[in-house]
């Protein structure tokens, strides 16, 4: 009977893990080709004035690793990140906090899965709302970066 306390609160604890997770991230999702919206995104992001400074390939790296390590299948059938600044943005948010520097670059990921061709995803880390509550700069990089993403899903 003592391991039934223990049993429920590390069932809620897993919840609670799952949740916030859940929470980190925003995705949306396009009927639109992989190219069509990496297209989209350089282009939103070029646009806003913004600077693209790395186009990772998320996905030949992860292939590459672990075919190496004979890790299992692939996880994508495309994925890359783009990494990019915003002088101004990035300014603004640091300027009011030294620790924000970890947000920049700014990040957006453009990938599809395997088994879903027809489905193209954009996800970001979002702004912590509580962050965004309490500082006008976090609200307008919270915003900048729903409207690069909902602009490269657009295409």
């Amino acid at each position: 009977m003592k391991r039934f306390p223990a049993l429920i609160i590390s069932l809620l604890l897993l919840f609670a893990a799952a949740h916030t997770l859940a929470d980190d991230y925003v995705v949306h999702e396009s009927e639109s080709s992989f190219s069509d919206v990496m297209d989209g995104l350089k282009l939103a992001i070029q646009e806003r004035g913004m600077f693209i400074n790395n186009l990772m390939h998320m996905n030949e790296m992860l292939e590459r690793t672990g075919s190496d390590l004979g890790l299992g299948g692939p996880l994508f059938e495309d994925a890359e990140s783009v990494e990019f600044c915003s002088a101004v943005l990035s300014r603004k948010m640091i300027s009011e906090d030294p620790r924000r520097i970890v947000n920049c670059p700014f990040i957006i990921a453009v990938y599809t899965l395997p088994g879903e061709p027809d489905t193209t995803y954009v996800a970001y880390r979002k702004v912590p709302a509580s962050e965004a509550e309490q500082s006008a700069a976090m609200q307008e990089v919270a915003t900048m970066l729903e409207e690069v993403a909902t602009a490269a899903v657009s295409w």
